[in-house]
């Protein structure tokens, strides 16, 4: 009798899980180095910027080096443009140090982070020996959040708003909704000053128990290399995170930055910074149109949208030869390697790159 007969069939192997997703790159990495000379689409700092007039106050604030910093005019200035209480403000090395503060300072034994989002928050927990949960959101809903989608038992939610890299801006209301004694809901408004209008936005509220709203000014004032940002919380959760801080954590020039940003006529030029935003974001989803085997996420609310596209690794690889830097989506929970991101740049630059993508594509 042969060898097989009657034998029965093995189980196939399972299948290999999909890798878990690089937390730890940032779209920095796409243009170091000599890559440096690449048209930077990876990156969602606005270009041009520092503006001269920041620099002049930064500049300015080199003849203080000598003395330790001292935070309290940056402070309240930030206070002031929020209008809040000094006693709910903590300023910070960028907002990626608020998350490495909240992971090591606030106690968590459900710690949930909505995803696809920045990275770093789940990185810093998962660094302090979080356990950490994701809530996947639903590409083919457009990022949508649904708050029941949350654990009920979730005891610190972090999550994204307007959200990198989906850009999808999320209800102020829906946000509200995942607010509640006993949980710490940490709202990522980096981006919220290019929103026009910071619609949706729930700095400066006080009636949310638990709410932690952290900001940037790296993004709209290209202040990347000098690390400027804030916490905006109660006052005991702002009197922690402190207490988990090195001692003069901010640099003067940091701290100068943060009072002639929070100034009325910076204010000003933010908003006008966003609405030209807005309209660079519409002629590059145009662009984008064009190509049908592109599926873009929209609305897109913040200075860069996130696109879909099969191939999508080949093709960033092949735009790098054509002189274009743009982000991997590969590295965001809940994306893969058909995704995208892309900073919105002025309409010329837009042009080039829609040219580089078509030679690409074709």
């Amino acid at each position: 009798m042969p060898a097989h007969a009657g034998s029965a069939r093995l189980p196939a192997p399972p299948a290999a899980p999909p890798p878990e997703p690089d937390l730890r790159h940032h779209g920095d990495a796409e243009v170091r180095g000599a890559d440096g000379a690449l048209t930077d689409l990876a990156v969602n700092v606005r270009t041009g910027t520092p503006p001269a007039w920041l620099k002049a106050r930064i500049a300015a604030s080199l003849d203080t080096l000598a003395a330790y910093p001292d935070g309290r005019a940056a402070r309240r200035a930030v206070a002031v443009r929020h209008g809040l209480p000094v006693e709910r403000v903590l300023l910070t090395s960028g907002a990626a140090e608020a998350f490495v503060l909240l992971a090591r300072a606030v106690r968590a034994r459900r710690p949930v982070v909505v995803h696809p989002q920045f990275t770093e928050p789940e990185a810093a927990l998962r660094d302090a020996g979080h356990e950490v949960g994701r809530v996947l959101l639903d590409a083919r809903d457009g990022f949508r959040l649904d708050p029941a989608a949350v654990p009920e038992d979730a005891d610190l939610v972090v999550v994204g708003n307007p959200t990198n890299p989906t850009s999808v801006l999320h209800p102020a209301d829906v946000l509200a909704r995942l607010a509640r004694p006993g949980r710490t809901l940490v709202v990522d408004e980096a981006f919220m000053d290019a929103v026009p209008g910071e619609r949706e936005a729930l700095a400066g509220r006080t009636d949310l128990p638990g709410l932690v709203v952290l900001r940037s000014l790296t993004k709209t004032w290209g202040l990347a290399g000098l690390r400027i940002g804030y916490v905006l919380a109660d006052p005991d959760t702002v009197a922690a995170l402190e207490r988990a801080q090195p001692l003069w954590p901010v640099s003067s020039p940091a701290l100068a930055a943060a009072v002639a940003c929070s100034a009325p006529g910076a204010l000003a030029e933010a908003a006008a910074a966003a609405g030209q935003i807005a309209a660079d974001r519409d002629h590059l989803l145009a662009q984008l149109a064009a190509f049908g085997q592109i599926r873009t996420v929209a609305p897109a609310a913040g200075p860069f949208v996130l696109l879909q596209l099969p191939g999508a690794d080949e093709v960033r690889a092949a735009l790098r030869t054509r002189g274009f830097a743009v982000r991997r989506g590969d590295t965001f929970p809940g994306l893969g390697p058909d995704w995208l991101r892309l900073a919105v740049r002025d309409r010329v630059t837009t042009d080039r790159f829609a040219a580089a993508l078509g030679e690409t594509l074709a």
